[in-house]
């Protein structure tokens, strides 16, 4: 119970819920508990009267027999329905209680660990898979579920229900009672036993099902590759032997739940024939009447489930400490980058890197080493170099997706890392190399950078990044909706969507990290042309392989394994005939060849 015990504040916020559930509870258990004893009485009546009645046959006080055996036996028989009718109410109002508790629960649990989430640090996210991140959202919470809201119903109602019942059975007979509860523990141990082996086996069904579906997301997601290179049959005949393990895993399953109900039955079976038998002796001998034998019948009908209801709730609570557990050491995770300063902070783009170096936790590459350089309000800034260099880590340094690892980074003289988290990101117009675009539509992906964006600042937007006119040739235009990662769209347009979400967004700082390379020179021609008048007043990062002149760089950073080998304009740096003219010529070269003759 210790790893659950991170429920308890939850308990307490909704003790309303659960204190009137276990009020209802004991209601209903009251109204279920006096129904056999009414029984027994009007079965005692017959019994002993019904020899007095055929005594008066012929006799006018027969008719008043009669009339006095209907007239009590109608009026027991609306005692119990009435009591059934409130057994009814109360078990109604209690799992209104006691399983919307739970559902609140589940809703609050599965808020706070997409809060916790978002809290945390990419190096959290490269760490742990996405589907694992998924399970324990949607899974495991709904395992815990089932202890806040069934287990603990249950568990409430077998404590109630038993103490009642078994008081009432011993005021009756205590050695017959002890008999017939006898099979009892043997049944709640048995179910135990067998819900163990059940769960097990339905863990291994669920690990195969995850399988199953992870190579149809794949065959769906990667059915260009498969067809191009013709292996739908050998994917066929490795996705059917997935199924056919799936479904020997399925009927083992279905085997031992065979066992369940019957198992149930033989017990139940045995506890009320040997409330027969050895009550049949007690009414012999006079210490029991043949009316206790019906009330003892029906209370071990009203115990058998919350009986086996023991075995079954222990395995809940079971499930639940294990999804628990792996829920906690995901909420137990502090975030790396926090906003440790929630002033208001104005940005101009004053961006100052100190002798910065950084290792990545994940991996512990160093990705940078000793880099310095200032960028002052509106410079525009070219950083270029091979893969690898360090160019992308620049990028995640600037938006605190990572801290360095020593060094200074400032930005308007403060230290990042001391500034409000929220308004830096606000102020800067990041377009990652890794592009990423929802299943929404193509306005509302624009509009994701500003969401107070007006349809005339979406089109404006898209008209900068040059993707306008492909935006209009689609099916429903702006209302087109995109399928999963923009799979309906192009490299390029995904691209130009994604800076039209950064541009929306009119921020101080504009990072674009080799966003252009899907788009054909023309295009990219286009758009830096857009941008001169945009960047005119702001400062800009462009992280590139292309150099264009048609942005007038104030600065050129050249990178290599981690350090700035070169820095100046594109004029100096060409007369230095180094690492970027070399790339420079190159790309001049690539160029002449794709003019027409």
């Amino acid at each position: 119970m210790k790893e659950l015990a991170h429920l308890n504040k939850y308990f307490w916020k909704y003790k309303f819920y659960l204190l009137l559930g276990i009020l209802f509870v004991s209601l209903n258990n009251i109204a279920g508990v006096y129904p056999p004893r009414i029984i027994r009485y009007a079965f005692d009546l017959v019994k002993e009267n019904i020899l007095y009645y055929q005594l008066f046959e012929d006799f006018a006080l027969q008719s008043d027999f009669y009339s006095f055996f209907s007239y009590a036996l109608i009026v027991f028989g609306v005692v119990v329905l009435v009591l059934a009718i409130f057994k009814g109410v109360f078990l109604f109002f209690m799992r209104q209680t006691i399983i919307v508790m739970s559902r609140l629960i589940e809703y609050d649990l599965k808020n706070e660990i997409y809060e916790q989430y978002q809290r945390l640090s990419m190096a959290f996210y490269k760490r742990n898979q996405t589907g694992d991140l998924m399970s324990r959202v949607s899974e495991d919470v709904s395992r815990v579920r089932m202890y806040v809201g069934p287990a603990i119903m249950y568990g409430i109602n077998l404590t109630i229900l038993s103490t009642m019942v078994i008081t009432a059975m011993v005021s009756v007979n205590p050695l017959l009672t002890l008999y017939v509860l006898s099979p009892l523990p043997i049944l709640a141990i048995s179910i135990y036993y067998v819900n163990n082996i059940i769960n097990k086996r339905s863990e291994d069904i669920q690990k195969q099902l995850s399988e199953l579906t992870s190579i149809a997301q794949e065959s769906y997601s990667g059915i260009r590759v498969l067809k191009s290179y013709v292996q739908e049959e050998s994917v066929n005949t490795y996705f059917g032997e997935e199924s056919e393990s799936y479904k020997q895993k399925s009927l083992a399953l279905a085997k031992v739940q065979a066992l369940f109900f019957p198992l149930m039955v033989a017990l139940i079976g045995l506890s009320t024939l040997l409330t027969i038998y050895l009550g049949g002796l007690e009414v012999m001998n006079g210490r029991l009447s043949a009316g206790n034998i019906a009330e003892f019948v029906i209370y071990v009908s009203m115990l058998t489930w919350p009986v086996a209801s023991i075995g079954w709730v222990a395995s809940i609570i079971q499930r639940a400490s294990a999804s628990q557990k792996r829920i906690n050491e995901f909420l137990e995770e502090k975030p790396d980058i926090t906003n440790q300063n929630k002033a208001n902070f104005a940005v101009k783009g004053d961006i100052h890197f100190e002798d910065v170096s950084f290792t990545y936790p994940d991996t512990g590459i160093e990705a940078l080493r000793n880099i310095s350089f200032h960028i002052k309000p509106q410079q525009k800034v070219a950083i270029v170099g091979r893969t690898g260099s360090g160019k992308s880590t620049i990028a995640a340094l600037l938006v605190r997706m990572y801290d360095k690892t020593k060094g200074s980074i400032k930005i308007e003289g403060k230290e990042i890392a001391q500034v409000n988290l929220t308004i830096l990101r606000e102020q800067i117009g990041y377009v990652p190399q890794d592009i990423f675009v929802f299943s929404d539509t193509v306005a509302n992906n624009i509009a994701f950078g500003n969401q107070s964006a007006s349809m005339e600042d979406i089109r404006e937007a898209a008209n900068m990044a040059a993707v306008h006119k492909d935006i209009i040739k689609l099916k429903d235009g702006y209302n087109t909706m995109l399928g999963e990662r923009g799979v309906n769209l192009s490299g390029g347009q995904k691209q130009r969507v994604s800076l039209a979400r950064a541009l929306i967004k009119d921020p101080q700082i504009l990072l674009f990290d080799d966003c252009l390379s899907a788009i054909d020179s023309s295009t990219e021609k286009e758009i830096l042309y857009n941008l001169n008048t945009f960047l005119k007043e702001k400062t800009a990062i462009i992280i590139t392989h292309r150099i264009s002149s048609l942005i007038d760089y104030d600065q050129i950073l050249v990178m290599d394994d981690g350090e700035i080998v070169e820095s100046g304009t594109h004029r100096t740096l060409i007369a230095q005939k180094g690492f970027y003219h070399d790339l420079y010529t190159k790309q001049e070269k690539e160029e002449n060849k794709m003019k027409p003759a």
